[in-house]
């Protein structure tokens, strides 16, 4: 069992690996869209006092697969070895349309895509919209 830290990826909100590898498979910690940069989210716009007017969920839903990504380069996986994700969304009636027009961008063969679950919930721990949760195989 190895764990793994992406530098490519925003750094964990609380103590854990990006990912850790069992055997064939890569489980992914949960990401959010979160700038690995500045740790910035990108589409919020807050109020005076810091709390968030408004997000938009396209600019979080590819930012949060770049990090999906780049932690999946990190562990030495590829895209096309994601086999689930689930997707948390803090508003699913208002973005879980748009979030699956993008999804549709990323993975346009359904029959190839990953296995996928989307999940409404009350909020995240940082100020994000999305977050997603990742199993992929990877070769030895």
């Amino acid at each position: 069992m190895s764990s793994i830290h992406a530098g490519a990826a925003p750094k964990a909100v609380g103590h854990y690996p990006h990912a850790r590898r069992v055997g064939g498979l890569l489980f992914l910690s949960g990401i959010g869209p979160r700038s690995p940069i500045d740790n910035s989210i990108p589409g919020n716009d807050y109020f005076a006092d810091g709390r968030v007017r408004s997000h938009d969920i396209e600019a979080q839903a590819r930012a949060v697969l770049a990090n999906v990504r780049a932690v999946l380069a990190a562990s030495g996986a590829r895209w096309e070895d994601l086999v689930d994700v689930t997707v948390f969304l803090t508003d699913m009636t208002r973005d879980f349309k748009a979030f699956n027009a993008i999804w549709a961008e990323y993975f346009p063969d359904a029959a190839s895509a990953p296995c996928r679950t989307t999940v409404g919930i009350a909020a995240l721990p940082t100020p994000i919209a999305i977050e997603l949760k990742c199993i992929a195989r990877i070769e030895d």
